[in-house]
């Protein structure tokens, strides 16, 4: 392989190794801000077969929670220019432990919740229109449409960590307050087999959920950049026409697995001492 073949791991990328200068069209992120938000209480919608059970139960636990989607809105910040606010609606999927009895055995129903919020970023200016030559499948002698030059936003959530479920009633003033009303996409409601119940429902779920997530506003730039050498891959592709047992036996055994890691002896307890 040529001395110019630069990997990290075996040499350091030096000046006199640059080659040129190039020219690319690279996204640069402009702003970006991280999060940290507890969401308690927020109501759990169910179906109907869902919900006739968690009218007769007794108790409720939260088992899991993960993140269906996330609908993302872009608009600029009147009267502040370069900036912008990002509407964001988290839609959860709850699973749910529903008790029929207080000794009996749990029965698992899934349900929604949705958490909106807003931060607002600064994205630049831009007022230029973009035209593409990217063809469209039924326009094959015509450029795309054009498309303004606005920022990116890009949303990343981490696993939610499920941290509690309560079961109220609507009618002994446990749920008083009026759940926000929320549009939910009927790819997302496809998902559930049914309407879900509004308020004519006995009992209510209130889930209690950890999110982290980082949004960040991005836009397309040129960028000149110093050039080492192209990417030559040093890696010769692994045929998939090996022998599978000859395969297995390269995994080295997983003793982790079976023997879980005690807790370093350096690390403090939760108390401070």
């Amino acid at each position: 392989m040529s001395d110019n073949n630069v990997t990290g791991s075996e040499e350091r990328y030096h000046a006199d190794k640059i080659k040129e200068a190039v020219c690319i069209n690279a996204s640069r992120i402009y702003d970006s801000c991280s999060d940290k938000d507890c969401l308690e209480d927020l109501p759990v919608m169910l179906t109907k077969p869902a919900q006739c059970m968690v009218d007769k139960a007794a108790n409720v636990r939260l088992n899991d929670v993960s993140v269906c989607n996330v609908s993302v809105g872009l608009q600029p910040v009147p009267f502040n220019k370069g900036f912008y606010a990002v509407d964001m609606t988290f839609y959860f999927e709850v699973s749910l432990d529903v008790f029929m009895a207080p000794n009996a055995l749990p029965m698992q129903v899934k349900g929604l919740s949705v958490f909106s919020k807003r931060a607002v970023l600064f994205g630049s200016e831009g007022s230029v229109k973009i035209f593409t030559s990217d063809c469209a499948s039924d326009m094959p002698d015509n450029t795309n449409a054009p498309t303004q030059n606005c920022p990116k936003a890009i949303v990343q959530v981490a696993e939610p960590i499920p941290l509690s479920a309560k079961l109220v009633s609507r009618n002994c003033g446990g749920s008083s307050a009026a759940s926000p009303v929320f549009r939910i996409p009927e790819c997302i409601a496809r998902r559930y087999g049914g309407e879900f119940v509004g308020s004519e429902a006995e009992k209510q779920v209130l889930a209690s959920v950890g999110i982290f997530t980082i949004v960040q506003l991005e836009r397309n730039v040129q960028m000149l950049i110093p050039a080492y050498d192209f990417c030559i891959p040093s890696k010769e592709c692994v045929s998939s026409s090996e022998d599978p047992c000859e395969l297995f036996s390269s995994i080295e055994f997983p003793t982790d697995e079976f023997f879980p890691a005690n807790l370093p002896l350096d690390r403090k307890c939760g108390c401070g001492k």
